[in-house]
């Protein structure tokens, strides 16, 4: 279990770079921001709050995280469900540059699994899927997993996070 485990950690770093590195060239930001316009962009108008909890941000980091991306004309402030809260929403900008990320993100994945057959992938999706259902997490914890996903090719999640209620 130590060498598949092992193995898992090196091909997750790998991804992981792969998604940062994606995310610099089409964003020129690293860090948050990426995770940021996706979470954004599944157009529930997430509160600064909700954000910086889902991102795992200071308050300070998340206000100054979104000053940047209105700065940027990649989000807008709009009037939230209550008085109090502020609606997060992409912009036409924003919403062009998450799809151009999802896009790239996905692109920068597939190469490592073209060594796969069909079937391998199938069997690999499987165990994933898997993996990932049995996972004990909270509904906070599931839609931070979640930040960088791609809702729309991610059919029967496996970790099905609400994330209007964060």
């Amino acid at each position: 279990m130590d060498r598949t485990a092992n193995l898992l950690g090196a091909v997750g770093l790998a991804i992981a770079d792969r998604i940062e590195a994606t995310a610099q060239t089409i964003l020129h930001h690293a860090g948050e921001t990426p995770a940021a316009l996706v979470v954004i962009g599944y157009g529930l108008g997430p509160s600064n709050d909700q954000l910086r909890r889902i991102l795992g941000l200071s308050h300070p980091g998340s206000v100054r995280l979104v000053n940047r991306l209105v700065a940027d004309n990649l989000v807008e402030r709009r009037a939230g469900r209550d008085k109090r809260a502020i609606a997060l929403h992409l912009t036409e900008r924003g919403a062009a540059l998450r799809e151009t990320l999802l896009s790239g993100r996905l692109a920068a994945i597939r190469p490592l699994l073209v060594s796969l057959t069909e079937t391998e992938q199938g069997v690999l999706a499987s165990l994933l899927h898997k993996m990932l259902s049995s996972m004990d997490a909270t509904d906070l914890e599931r839609c931070t997993l979640c930040r960088l996903c791609d809702d729309r090719v991610c059919v029967d999640c496996p970790i099905p996070a609400s994330f209007r209620q964060q």
